[in-house]
């Protein structure tokens, strides 16, 4: 890789760590490569991406940013797996090192928020931000729900007393 190709490399991570809502540090312990497709495809799935990087080029991006505490976990062969939801990163890397013993949550980061594996496991059992939203609009839309319920109601009853007598009549 020549100084060019750094500096560009440097320059890509940097514009990912300035959009990402979370950035998960991985170590691979020995993923074969249908391994380390069958992870990119969930993390894909998922809403995020994962990206292998020369751990002095990563900590190189990561200034200027708020994941400036992540240079601590950039030893040893890393991945890095963000995302701009603050859960699918985590989710996915989480989800997928429980089926697969050659990934290692090492830490992360959330912002400036730095979390070690277990803050990263606790991320990625919180729903989603698709999920929390369905949940708000769910929340929102009951009580509309039921005030148009009870207003129409009264006129309902007053219906079915009407159709009632009408069969009676009928009758």
């Amino acid at each position: 890789m020549d100084r060019s190709q750094k500096t560009e490399s440097v320059a890509e991570l940097n514009e990912v760590f300035g959009r990402a809502g979370v950035v998960v540090v991985t170590r691979n312990l020995g993923l074969s490569v249908a391994q380390s497709t069958d992870l990119r495809a969930k993390m894909r799935e998922a809403g995020a991406s994962y990206k292998v990087a020369k751990n002095r080029l990563a900590k190189l991006a990561l200034k200027d940013t708020d994941y400036t505490g992540l240079d601590e976990y950039l030893t040893g062969p890393t991945a890095l797996a963000y995302s701009e939801d603050p859960v699918a990163a985590a989710k996915a890397a989480v989800e997928f090192a429980k089926t697969n013993d050659k990934l290692e949550i090492v830490g992360g980061s959330m912002g400036s928020q730095v979390l070690d594996s277990a803050g990263i496991k606790a991320l990625a059992s919180m729903p989603s931000l698709d999920e929390l939203r369905g949940t708000l609009i769910g929340l929102i839309n009951a009580p509309a729900t039921k005030i148009a319920r009870v207003v129409n109601e009264p006129a309902a009853k007053l219906a079915r007393v009407f159709g009632a007598y009408g069969a009676k009549e009928a009758a």
